[in-house]
């Protein structure tokens, strides 16, 4: 089992080895499962309840039919609806910088290959081994993070979906 110290060490190692683009891609990634956890909470815990608000608000209303009930109606859902989608647009957005950084990434590492060769005057493989690294480390990093996001980033934008649907199911308009 590697100690705590000896796995400190090789995060830090990694993260000199693939230069400052990875720590703004760590930071991204952060941010990113932040939203999906996030999201998860108010799916499995505040869902429920927000439906449970519009349904009696809905109940309490005499009539259905009238176009103000119609207008109150559609209120209702879209307050859903704003709940549901809250932050999705964000997680997608995230999972599309990811790799973008990654690709940032490859540059700077790249431009860093270049600089050694033109101040060594060769191709150096040892000189250029940490440009490349710095080039190739963040692009594999980002496109992790763009996975480990990509799943849910489309979860939850079918789940608010359907679950804004279901919501404009319930509440029934008498005609």
């Amino acid at each position: 089992m590697i100690a705590l110290g000896e796995a400190w060490i090789s995060i830090q190692d990694f993260f000199d080895a693939g230069g400052e683009v990875l720590v703004w891609i760590a930071l991204l990634t952060f941010f990113l499962w932040t939203l999906i956890i996030e999201r998860f909470f108010y799916a499995r815990n505040g869902h429920a309840s927000e439906v449970a608000r519009v349904r009696a608000i809905w109940k309490q209303r005499t009539e259905t039919s009238s176009w103000y009930a119609h207008q109150i109606r559609r209120s209702l859902i879209s307050q859903v609806s704003g709940r549901c989608h809250q932050f999705v647009g964000s997680i997608q957005t995230l999972v599309a910088l990811c790799p973008l950084m990654g690709l940032l990434g490859t540059v700077t590492g790249m431009m860093e290959v270049f600089e050694i060769m033109a101040l060594t005057g060769s191709g150096n493989a040892r000189a250029m081994a940490a440009g490349v690294s710095k080039a190739t480390i963040p692009t594999m990093a980002g496109m992790v993070a763009a996975l480990s996001g990509l799943y849910f980033s489309v979860y939850f934008r079918r789940w608010a979906d359907d679950e804004t649907e279901r919501v404009g199911d319930l509440l029934v308009q008498e005609e």
